[in-house]
């Protein structure tokens, strides 16, 4: 399902991916400062070099503390957030320790974007491009006026003209924020193809497993069944042959109703399991789809209490057993009525695709579905209701793949589901 709502073990391995490589950048830049302390053979005190030392040991610090804020149960979008500004500092100051206009470190503000656009994708990197914007043409204007003085004074700003220092500026910002652009369109694209993936994959693992127990316990369904009718009908005839006093007819009733409750689950699960062939034949899904909702609207579990609007395309064909189809319209709309705790709004909207597919969307606003249970739903006898079979919407899923249809649902707590249904037109 595609949703806003950020993955958060996503998240975390994101930031745990940039606590490594802040490290290890910091490691190497350690190294250098090191390299070029002893390569140039420096005696006296560097300011330049040992406010470098300060920058590495304060990353290092910054980095415990991060993972003591992630220990400890920090919103993981307010430290992703609080890390990537950070950062901006940090390279604002090795840049003003390396010369600040003269200094080659200015890309340095160009990884964090990129790592922001990881992050963030396009709203967080445009925000961290105008942020390092800001900082780097600052420190520079600062540093031209004579406000800021760099460590490193071997080569004097004032030898340029505005025009030169305004260019370089212009030209810095324009490339962090082309960076930004860039690097955001693909972390969105990756995340609509890894997405893509992921559905594919869930897709594969669900027909796999369907068809593994569908063979397995179609067989003993219909070994329980036959036995089961011999015996409520027996049952029945008991008790209207013999005499049972109040208590023992209490018990009769019972044993009746879970007789008949266990007939309808076996007949659902044949379903579920061999699902009939059918009689396939084309037909408008408008009209069938109309005249399913003017009996749902009738239903006890929708009447007064859910209103349903629709957005319907005419003249849209498709080839399928119109019993079946009915069926998981009517499958879904139960669903949808009983998600809604008191009043509410169900809204059926179908759309023409350009791959030769009509989808048949049915949003509803109830309750939603809690994430931990999304990947389940499909699964046989999977249910948090507490009557009911389990099977509806395996048997929507199995029917739908019958006819190479699929079904995706999104969902969000307290905000409603929007379940997705793809069948293949006929022109």
């Amino acid at each position: 399902m595609d949703t806003p709502v950020r993955n958060d073990n996503d998240l975390l391995k994101k930031i745990n991916w940039l606590m490594f490589f802040r490290v290890f950048f910091t490691v190497f830049l350690l190294g250098s400062t090191i390299f070029v302390h002893y390569r140039q053979q420096i005696v006296s005190p560097n300011p330049s070099l040992e406010f470098l030392y300060g920058i590495i040991v304060g990353v290092f610090i910054l980095s415990i503390g991060y993972a003591v804020l992630l220990r400890y149960g920090m919103n993981l979008l307010g430290s992703a957030y609080l890390q990537i500004i950070l950062d901006t500092v940090v390279v604002s100051l090795i840049i003003f320790a390396t010369g600040c206009y003269s200094s080659i470190f200015s890309f340095l503000y160009i990884l964090v974007i990129v790592n922001s656009s990881q992050l963030f994708f396009r709203k967080g990197s445009m925000f961290i491009a105008a942020l390092s914007s800001i900082q780097y043409g600052l420190m520079v204007d600062l540093e031209y006026y004579g406000i800021l003085k760099p460590f490193d004074n071997s080569r004097s700003l004032l030898t340029d003209d505005l025009t030169q220092v305004t260019y370089k500026i212009v030209i810095t910002m324009v490339a962090f924020f082309a960076v930004a652009f860039l690097s955001s369109l693909l972390a969105e694209q990756a995340r609509s193809s890894r997405k893509k993936l992921i559905a594919m994959e869930e897709h594969v693992r669900r027909v796999d497993r369907m068809a593994y127990m569908g063979e397995m316990a179609a067989g003993l369904a219909h070994e329980i069944r036959n036995p089961l009718a011999s015996l409520a009908g027996s049952i029945q005839m008991l008790k209207e042959e013999l005499q049972f006093h109040p208590g023992q007819e209490k018990l009769m009733r019972i044993i009746l109703r879970e007789a008949d409750r266990l007939s309808i689950l076996l007949s659902d699960f044949l379903l579920f399991a061999r699902p009939p062939s059918g009689n396939v034949a084309e037909f408008l899904v408008e009209d069938v789809l109309v005249e399913t909702l003017d009996l749902f609207e009738k239903d006890i579990n929708c009447r007064r209490r859910v209103s349903i609007t629709t957005d319907l395309i005419p003249r849209v064909r498709i080839a399928m057993d119109p019993v079946h189809f009915r069926q998981i319209l009517w499958n879904l709309l139960l669903n949808a009525a009983e998600a809604i705790p008191d009043q509410g709004k169900i809204h059926i909207r179908m759309q023409n695709l350009q791959n030769e597919f009509v989808e048949i969307r049915i949003a509803d606003t109830g309750h939603g579905i809690l994430p931990e249970h999304i990947h389940s739903i499909f699964n046989p006898f999977f249910t948090t209701k507490p009557i009911g079979t389990g099977l509806g919407l395996s048997i929507v899923h199995r029917l739908l793949e019958t006819y190479g249809g699929s079904l995706d649902v999104e969902s969000q707590i307290n905000e409603g589901t929007v379940v997705t249904l793809k069948i293949k037109n006929v022109k």
